[in-house]
């Protein structure tokens, strides 16, 4: 009984759970490598330092990552993540037609880079020498591509000639746009209405040559 209640205490200390614990830890982790990368770079995120900013020892932190480079990709993870949301939301929230959409959902992305310090150095660091990160920055141009397939879709008003054609056009489109975004990084001569401007007409500007091709086939 003496030992089932020790580890009772271990698992709810001070009406905290174990599980609840090792989320919080991972938090803080989490925070302090992010605040690291986006305040110094990323050649300053070491796991000495984040044990010490997150006030954490390191056996905390190899309990939920193997290495420094498993957190800094799971800090562009969560970066990511809400950048993704942002576009969703603020596509979703726009009442208008495809266009519209587009430049909410663009400006919206920008407006949350912009106004971050920290997102903007994270987006600018040179990833190439984490291998983690260089998969995770191509894997992040297939999720929004599939964003742009489920959600843009049903705004067309034409069918494209094929599925094929479809996601062509949209790794297309934000290709582009990821290059146009990425240069205005590194100089960013526009505001964010400015450049969510040009990348909308560009957009639109394959839609619409998607659109003439289509009436084509079906005049054929």
């Amino acid at each position: 009984m003496a030992s089932m209640g020790r580890a009772e205490v271990m698992r709810d200390y001070g009406g905290i759970s174990a599980e609840d614990r090792r989320a919080e830890r991972r938090r803080k982790l989490l925070e302090a490598g992010r605040q690291m990368w986006g305040e110094s770079g990323l050649a300053d995120v070491t796991v000495r330092g984040i044990c010490a900013s997150s006030g954490l020892t390191p056996r905390y932190f190899y309990e939920h990552f193997p290495n420094r480079e498993a957190l800094v990709v799971a800090v562009a993870d969560e970066l990511y993540d809400e950048l993704f949301e942002v576009l969703v939301s603020a596509s979703l929230a726009e009442s208008g037609e495809l266009e519209d959409k587009l430049r909410a959902a663009l400006k919206a992305l920008l407006d949350a880079i912009g106004d971050d310090p920290q997102i903007h150095r994270i987006l600018t660091s040179d990833w190439n020498g984490v291998p983690g990160l260089v998969k995770r920055r191509t894997k992040t141009l297939d999720v929004i591509t599939d964003l742009v397939l489920q959600y843009g879709a049903e705004l067309l008003d034409f069918e494209p000639e094929s599925a094929e054609t479809m996601r062509r056009g949209a790794l297309f489109v934000v290709g582009g746009v990821n290059q146009l975004i990425e240069e205005w990084l590194r100089d960013p001569k526009e505001s964010t209405a400015e450049l969510a401007e040009i990348c909308t007409w560009l957009c639109l500007t394959v839609v619409k040559a998607g659109q003439a091709e289509a009436a084509r086939d079906t005049a054929r």
